[in-house]
């Protein structure tokens, strides 16, 4: 029930950032905002549309009408203390969420869902975007009444992975809830997320009709374009479902088996419903289209053709234009400036794409491929052909308007066709998303990335996307933490993506080798121990001539044993033509054994029928160098999955509500765009509230005040500079140990204030502190990046650390096994598990800190840096002796609720980024 706001706080500013597209349960789109003066009528009209239950329900009385008083109450909000969100349909109301803060940290929170919108799963939406809204204005806590009757509602609540609690009162049930994400709950919203966004996609990649428009004059690239796509339409095989050619006549072509193949001159007379679109032409032509296809009942449209972002502000322009009208319209865009799709549903398989089919277009399952420029996508295509991949679905994203890498990666996880996924990747929009995804989807698909260019973090023209000031390692690592196979060229992607596709993951590292010359042979053992791998026995070496019998023999013996998880065939034949016989005798060894097999058969490449035998088929690879290194791939991406199931960090003592009240004030009195470091005991309160205790220390202005200080704390004591330059530098005199009296202590103070003037040019304050007990230093750290969200790093202490860039990295949320991986994956970690004799140190007492570490970043956007240097591992427990904190008020991409991409102007303005 609402109530009149009983608190004086100003009306906030209109939150924007709050706005969002977001996909339903049934795939389609809605957009949710903060709720406007403006939306009076609209509430009305769905008021006066719902069944009187409906209205029962939700005031507990009879309502026939809205009042003007109540109208007035349920639209003037202030944003903060009084909350509503709406789910529209162009300007139409389907929905309404709310809460009105009743008492510190609590709010009292009502939906109200239009009849005709009931089981879309809009009011799980509004729960989530409702619960992030209410994290950052420092509401912890929900509760409702709620009629007996309405058990829908109550389900809403529980659904939602929260812990839920009831009890009935005067005939009400009062429930309350606490908002907190938890694994559940995160788990909750990832997996309705996924569904929601896999189903949006059907109408791209499983759609059951087509219409192929050409826009513009004849010759210009929208004809060009249009009759390139609708001859790959026409000739590929296996798509039984209506086919539409508009502006196409000349195109005589038969269509694929048991298609039907309609001709227009405009989209007047083509007949609904029609699900997807694949337009090409001028930009404008295009987007005074999306009107036309909408009344077709167009659920997704793919753009082939250029002239939007990449000319600059005003194509730009024309790229938002086009999302709203299609978001307006419920479509999903592919493109602009797209290579096509290739789709597989139940009409069939259809190749809507630039490039016509390759070898064995109507094989039952193969790859998934992704990547966003056309020229991409033609490498992408033309290679695949070349070593024979059958392609299950392929998407071209082009400028990446609206469809993504992630989306497809959602639509794989529940497509059967797709049996490994290969993505190219040209920019990244919301990496902490992909992350998520792609590790969902490694459990069970394997995945295969090319990151472009040197860095990994070049934006392509037309391309609106954040930039990050984290180093490109965060992105190998990223990778790697999510289950993805991370391969450097195209070619080595395919290779990994066909040898996935082709054999069983490997059981291990164990790899044994055949070959046919002793050369050969010991370069494959040396790249394969280069890689990670180990050669099993003494490799097999033929005679460079040997022919099928040996082969068979050779191979026989070699299925015989049983160490070896793996196996690499070289065969380089001196003539320069490998005996077919041979290949033939490699495919029927393979065929029944369960372990992996992968090849190098000169003259062979990819999946061939002649190394195929029944339902197997062997991998061969130009050079024994990718064959090792496709197997390399397969062997990690193997191991990483026996940890895909683990569960995520979950430490005792963690109180985000608290730290959330620590963070009131100071981010009360920030401004917009700005940062602040927090003070001493504000810092250390925040992190109490994540159970990282620090050693205190006590701030002294002369050596009186500092023999004091160390007569308190008890000796020895540890005398510091606060100057940031010189606090951990005990080799420049910003730091002095061991002092065990106040004569000690008088003379380095004397010393380090001389010290300091010579480096600094001026003299700086001191702490005393207790002495750490010994140990080594290490380096813990939390990141509140603008493209990649939070990023928790770890390394040792020390400039040789930095300087040689000997940091790890993750995105959170971690598992133990993530957090257990940064300590091990540093160059330097044998320091910590017992280097040259030495006793190996509290790793586990470390870990622990680094899983802290990366729950308060991962539950607080607001503190855009925590480092907590050093922290000194011992041989029992960790001390943390030096901290500091930076909070600024969140922009986070990715923030615990579902939302579609939002036009790029509107992005850059609400992340504080430019073009």
């Amino acid at each position: 029930m609402d109530e009149e706001a009983t608190t004086s706080t100003p009306t906030a500013p209109y939150p924007a950032e709050w706005e969002a597209d977001v996909a339903l349960r049934d795939g389609a789109a809605m957009h949710i905002r903060p709720i406007l003066p403006d939306d009076a009528d609209a509430l009305q009209r769905m008021h006066l549309g719902q069944s009187a239950q409906s209205v029962y329900f939700r005031f507990f009385a009879p309502m026939e009408r809205l009042s003007d008083k109540d109208l007035h109450r349920f639209t003037h909000v202030d944003h903060h203390d009084r909350v509503a969100l709406v789910l529209t349909e162009g300007s139409e109301i389907r929905a309404v969420g709310r809460f009105d803060v009743v008492a510190a940290g609590e709010a009292e929170v009502a939906f109200y869902v239009a009849d005709t919108e009931q089981g879309r799963g809009l009011g799980s939406v509004l729960l989530e975007h409702l619960a992030a809204a209410a994290r950052e204005r420092g509401v912890h806590r929900f509760v409702a009444d709620v009629l007996p009757g309405n058990a829908k509602m109550i389900r809403v609540f529980s659904d939602a992975g929260y812990e839920v609690e009831q009890r009935m009162e005067d005939g009400v049930v009062s429930v309350s809830f606490d908002i907190e994400e938890t694994e559940r709950s995160w788990r909750v919203m990832a997996e309705r997320e996924r569904h929601a966004e896999a189903l949006s996609m059907r109408a791209v990649l499983a759609a059951t009709s087509l219409v192929v428009v050409r826009l513009g004059p004849d010759g210009g690239e929208g004809h060009v374009l249009a009759a390139a796509a609708a001859r790959s339409v026409l000739t590929s095989g296996g798509f039984g479902g209506p086919v539409h050619l508009v502006g196409l006549a000349e195109e005589t072509a038969p269509g694929p088996d048991g298609a039907a193949v309609r001709r227009h001159d405009s989209l007047a007379s083509v007949e609904r419903p029609v699900e997807l679109a694949v337009v090409a032409g001028p930009s404008e032509d295009v987007v005074d289209a999306v009107p036309a296809l909408g009344e077709l009942g167009v659920r997704a449209l793919v753009v082939l053709s250029h002239g939007w972002g990449e000319q600059g502000p005003a194509g730009m322009h024309r790229q938002r234009r086009l999302l709203r009208r299609t978001r307006e319209a419920g479509m999903r865009v592919v493109g602009p400036a797209s290579f096509g799709v290739v789709g597989n549903g139940e009409a069939g398989r259809y190749n809507a794409s630039l490039w016509a089919d390759g070898p064995d277009p109507t094989a039952r399952r193969g790859i998934g491929l992704f990547c966003q420029s056309a020229s991409a996508g033609l490498a992408l295509r033309s290679t695949a052909a070349r070593r024979g991949l059958p392609v299950a679905s392929f998407l071209s994203s082009g400028l990446r308007v609206d469809v993504s890498g992630n989306d497809t990666m959602q639509f794989w996880s529940v497509h059967e066709p797709t049996a490994v996924g290969a993505v190219y990747l040209e920019s990244i929009g919301n990496p902490r998303k992909f992350s998520r995804i792609a590790r969902h989807l490694s459990a069970t698909t394997p995945l295969v990335a090319v990151v472009s260019g040197q860095t990994g973090q070049a934006t392509p023209p037309g391309h609106a996307v954040r930039t990050s000031t984290q180093p490109q390692r965060v992105l190998t690592e990223m990778l790697r933490q999510a289950g993805v196979v991370r391969a450097r060229t195209q070619r080595e992607m395919l290779d990994v993506a066909g040898l996935l596709l082709a054999q069983p993951l490997p059981a291990g590292p164990r790899t044994a080798v055949v070959s046919s010359s002793a050369s050969l042979a010991a370069l494959v053992a040396d790249v394969a121990a280069a890689q990670g791998l180990q050669v099993a026995g003494r490799p097999v070496t033929l005679d460079p001539l040997a022919g099928a019998e040996a082969y068979e023999a050779a191979l026989a013996a070699l299925r015989a044993r049983d160490d070896w998880d793996a196996v690499v065939i070289a065969v380089a034949p001196p003539p320069g033509r490998t005996d077919p016989a041979v290949a033939a005798a490699i495919a029927r060894a393979a065929s029944d054994d369960p372990r992996t097999w992968v090849s190098s058969v000169h003259g062979l490449h990819g999946l061939t029928a002649e190394l195929s035998a029944g339902e197997s088929c062997v991998p061969s690879m130009t050079t024994v160098e990718d064959a090792v290194t496709a197997l390399a791939g397969a062997m990690r991406h193997a191991a990483w999955r026996e940890h895909a199931d683990d569960p995520l960090v979950d430490p005792a003592g963690i109180d985000p509500v608290a730290a959330r009240e620590v963070l009131a004030e100071p981010l009360g009195a920030l401004g917009a765009g700005r940062r602040e470091r927090l003070d001493t005991g504000t810092a250390q309160r925040l992190l109490a509230c994540y159970g990282i205790d620090t050693l205190p220390a006590t701030t002294v202005d002369g050596p009186d005040a500092a023999v004091a200080a160390a007569e308190r704390i008890g000796w020895p004591v540890a005398l510091k500079t606060k100057n940031e330059v010189l606090r951990h530098r005990t080799d420049l005199g910003g730091v002095r140990l061991d002092l065990t009296d106040a004569d000690a202590l008088r003379e380095a103070m004397a010393l380090m204030e001389n010290r300091t003037r010579e480096v600094l040019g001026r003299t700086s304050a001191f702490e005393v502190q207790a002495m750490a007990p010994p140990g080594v230093a290490c380096v813990v750290r939390g990141t509140e990046d603008d493209l990649y969200g939070p990023v928790v790093s770890f390394g040792l202490g020390g400039d040789a650390t930095e300087l040689l860039g000997d940091v790890s990295h993750r995105i959170t949320p971690l598992t133990a096994s993530d957090v257990a991986d940064m300590v091990r994956s540093v160059r330097a970690a044998p320091r910590l598990l017992g280097h040259r004799g030495l006793p190996p140190v509290d790793v586990a007492a470390l870990e622990d800190v680094i899983a802290r570490v990366s729950m308060l970043t991962d539950d607080l956007p607001e503190v855009v840096d925590v480092t907590l240097n050093p922290v000194i591992v011992g041989e029992r427990g960790a001390c943390i002796t030096s901290f500091s904190v930076e909070v600024a008020h969140p922009v986070r991409q990715d923030a615990g609720r579902r939302a579609l991409p939002i036009p790029p102007a509107e992005d850059e303005e609400r992340a504080g980024v430019g073009q």
